[in-house]
């Protein structure tokens, strides 16, 4: 067998070896994680099967829907497509999926060997001299050298597979935090546009409050002046009218902080976004259909928790690397060169070089750094199941919180709504006693109060009604039509 035949045959022998290799370290499985077969609390009436509240089954790779389309909001329709278009952090988190991608390539190239060059010219030009006692000495023409290098490092132990299935993990993992992103800006921006809504119905409220204040100051000031009730009436009167107005100067002033946020969460400065009053309502309440899931469903559908889950097998495959280090590196190694004194010559035949043969190489010793690295790597998986454990109970007490928030707020809601009528039938009678001169306007002013905190309350329950929505949505790992 000649010396070509040979090196095949090494290289042949050294593919089978790659191929059949042995994998060391543990192989990957997935930890349980602690759930029940249904959640705790029950969801609200409006909520029941048959009216909305249907098991869902999809998982973590079915695409999802525009959820928010439920809410039957064309103004927040047509914000939260531009979400996707815009926001400078789900682009931020696109880039670093890429990336993640990326480095699944530059991984998998480790699988291959490595070819390089460096040609290299010395000593190019023809010089003249003498020497001491007088003799001419002349020099070469030079060297012209044209190696390759063939390098080709054997997977023996798995440490290169294991480096690409950890990378391609990693990039699992980064492409559900893409996910993950995208359903918190949404999510975010639906409980910005709510909360700028439900300070539209606070403003509209206290701006038909003040007129009515308005009007009360006025027959108050009548009534004064035709000396049927005392100045004391006028200033009670005068102060209602003043907390109302300072009451609406405050939450304009959260309804521009929350527009200003819609405004960066869609890519805009602040100054570019201006959004129309559109008070939210109470009755009917605005409520959507929230399909549902079951405990174990809910560890396949959220993105979070599947961003971790990939972590976990990641660190699983960097313990397999830390102990393919105790094992010696097996690299097939070739070169070849053209070397030769002319340019006309430096192609020829008999000024080839060439080599082959494979090198194996060992640590016999580094005080402690392979061990270490080994514990590290233990270390690391440990805290990527409890990472991921947590994420997952995480989720569950989100899915129950807001289930109990929407239960409960149905039942306050109702409660409020009846507690407003009352205050404001109360109202209306000590208004009808103080005009017949019955009753001090204390109990107009008293009743005044106790109508506008209540009617305050129905708005403000209704925010907290659709915050819970949007958030049980996202504890539910967002939309699920495909």
């Amino acid at each position: 067998m000649n010396l070509r035949a040979r090196a095949l045959a090494l290289a042949a022998n050294a593919c089978l070896l790659s191929l059949g290799g042995c994998m060391v370290g543990p192989n990957y499985s997935k930890p349980p994680v602690p759930i029940a077969p249904a959640f705790k609390e029950a969801p609200p009436a409006s909520f029941k099967e048959g009216d909305g509240w249907k098991t869902a089954q999809p998982n973590d790779q079915i695409l999802r829907g525009d959820w928010w389309t439920m809410f039957n909001d064309p103004q927040l329709n047509a914000l939260e497509v531009q979400v996707e278009q815009a926001n400078q952090t789900l682009r931020a988190a696109d880039a670093n999926y890429r990336a993640a991608r990326a480095a699944v390539m530059f991984a998998r190239a480790g699988l291959k060997p490595s070819i390089t060059t460096a040609p290299g010219i010395e000593a190019i030009h023809e010089s003249v001299g003498k020497t001491s006692d007088g003799q001419i000495v002349r020099a070469g023409p030079g060297s012209f050298t044209l190696p390759i290098d063939f390098n080709w490092e054997i997977d023996l132990w798995g440490r290169l597979r294991r480096a690409v299935t950890s990378a391609a993990e990693q990039a699992e993992a980064s492409g559900a935090d893409l996910e993950n992103a995208r359903l918190s800006l949404h999510a975010e921006l639906a409980i910005d546009y709510f909360e700028l809504r439900s300070a539209d119905a606070q403003e509209k409220l206290l701006d038909e409050t003040i007129r009515a204040y308005t009007r009360a100051l006025q027959l108050t000031q009548d009534r004064y002046d035709g000396g049927a009730a005392p100045r004391s009436d006028v200033a009670q009167a005068r102060t209602q009218l003043d907390t109302a107005r300072v009451q609406r100067t405050d939450v304009e002033v959260q309804r521009t902080q929350f527009e200003h946020a819609i405004a960066v969460l869609i890519g805009k400065p602040p100054s570019e976004l201006s959004l129309p009053a559109t008070p939210v309502t109470t009755t009917p309440p605005a409520m959507p259909d929230i399909p549902g899931a079951v405990p174990s469903q809910l560890l396949e559908r959220r993105p979070d928790i599947a961003a971790e889950e990939r972590r976990m097998a990641s660190a699983n495959e960097q313990i397999g690397i830390a102990q393919a280090a105790y094992y010696p590196v097996l690299n097939l190694g070739a070169l070849g060169a053209f070397n030769g004194g002319s340019l006309l010559g430096w192609f020829s035949w008999p000024n080839r070089v060439w080599a082959v043969g494979p090198t194996l190489s060992e640590t016999l010793y580094d005080g402690g750094r392979r061990r270490a690295n080994s514990a590290i790597a233990i270390a690391n998986y440990d805290a990527a199941v409890a990472n991921y454990r947590q994420t997952a109970l995480t989720a569950f007490q989100q899915v129950e919180d807001n289930l109990a928030a929407l239960r409960v707020l149905e039942i306050e809601a109702q409660q409020q709504r009846e507690a407003t009528a009352s205050a404001q039938e109360s109202l209306s009678l000590f208004q009808t006693r103080y005009e017949g001169g019955v009753d001090t306007y204390l109990q107009v002013v008293t009743w005044q109060t106790a109508a506008l905190l209540n009617e305050r309350a129905d708005i403000d329950l209704m925010r907290r009604r659709l915050d819970a929505s949007v958030l049980l949505i996202k504890a539910l790992g967002g939309g699920w039509h495909t």
